[in-house]
């Protein structure tokens, strides 16, 4: 029983998967889109172009790498993978968000800023994912327009001359506390990695843990992180750095220390931004009919947009276009907060007190969204 891992070395959301299915322990064979089976069997199944994608065994195609971990944790119980509390559970799957849409701005502008320092590399890594059996020089060559294209979504997310000192400050702080936690645990909640760290994954791997100039900036400046990098494509859930810390999460739904400093980052950093998008969604929704494709021009789109949103980011204005992505997964972590009991909320209540989060959860998305063949529809 083996899987077909569809993706890349430096997608971005490859690293999410790969590191689960590691982690989980499936075998799996990855294969880039350069492969032929890819534009003649997984592109049209798809509908459109987007890595990764897992072929099962029994020849079903997934795409979208929440929808993926959510199909294989019901066919493989073990090892679990995210907590079964509440709070630790709501805490993971907002990570799983804030890696996977919060991070993408910093993750693309590390990589496409500062493109004129890495070039050689990234002309490789595309090369190799859309071209087989060329030269290296070919290789590149092919590469450079792949590149222009992933290079000019920058404005789209935020990314202009006049917020680049916003956006890599604001990193420094993540880098800083990120490092400060994996210090002292392994993972982010404890002893065992959950859905947060996957998605966590997403953008500090392949971009910001791998590309050159990022790469070598964490491993300055947050080296804790960048191992934990290294140790999420590990086989296995225990680390000899922490031989003795057992692999449990944080005892009774417990949230470290050390990760509400983080937590504290989280709702400093992405609360604008998540109020931004909300306000544009129930904008551009409310006259909208069930079932239609979430996107401006109603085309089927991995990130879709729906018109462009600016909110103050330290000392900036920060203009991109919407990320209603990021609102269906925050709405998500949202109906996980609705749905405690009365003891787990008033203790995510005083976290949310502690950490800052109290605006970011009286956020009210006015329709729900869901994942309909391959892209976001209104419900």
């Amino acid at each position: 029983m083996t899987y077909i891992l569809w993706g890349s070395p430096h997608s971005l959301y490859t690293g999410k998967l790969r590191s689960y299915l590691i982690k989980k322990g499936l075998p799996f064979q990855e294969r880039v889109p350069a492969h032929p089976d890819f534009g003649m069997r997984i592109l049209p199944a798809v509908g459109h172009m987007v890595i990764p994608v897992l072929e099962t065994p029994d020849g079903e195609i997934l795409q979208d790498t929440g929808d993926i971990i959510d199909h294989l944790e019901a066919q493989h119980a073990h090892p679990v993978l995210d907590p079964v509390t509440p709070v630790q559970r709501l805490v993971s799957a907002l990570f799983d968000a804030v890696g996977s849409e919060y991070l993408l701005p910093l993750a693309m502008h590390y990589r496409w800023t500062y493109r004129g320092d890495q070039d050689a590399f990234l002309q490789a890594e595309f090369g190799r994912t859309m071209v087989a059996g060329h030269s290296r020089e070919e290789r590149r060559t092919m590469a450079a327009g792949m590149m222009d294209f992933f290079a000019g979504f920058l404005p789209n997310l935020g990314v202009f001359p006049e917020t680049v000192d916003a956006l890599e400050g604001a990193y420094a702080d993540w880098l800083d506390a990120l490092d400060e936690h994996f210090q002292y645990h392994p993972y982010l909640l404890g002893g065992r990695p959950c859905r947060g760290d996957f998605g966590m994954m997403a953008s500090l791997y392949a971009h910001l843990g791998r590309d050159p100039v990022p790469a070598g900036l964490m491993k300055r400046k947050a080296p804790n992180l960048f191992r934990w990098t290294e140790r999420m494509n590990l086989a296995g859930i225990s680390d000899g750095e922490f031989a003795v810390y057992g692999e449990d999460y944080a005892p009774e739904d417990s949230i470290p220390d050390t990760l509400i400093a983080v937590l504290a980052l989280v709702f400093r950093d992405w609360t604008p931004g998540l109020i931004a998008d909300v306000d544009c969604f129930n904008a551009w929704a409310a006259d909208k009919s069930a079932g239609g494709i979430v996107s401006r021009e109603g085309q089927r789109q991995v990130h879709p947009n729906i018109g462009l949103v600016s909110y103050p980011f330290h000392g900036v204005e920060m203009k991109r276009g919407s990320a209603p992505h990021a609102v269906w997964m925050f709405s998500g972590v949202l109906d996980q907060a609705s749905a405690m009991d009365a003891a787990a909320a008033e203790r995510f209540a005083q976290l949310l007190k502690t950490a800052g989060g109290e605006t970011a959860f009286s956020l009210a998305p006015i329709r729900r969204m869901a994942r309909r063949d391959n892209v976001l529809v209104l419900s």
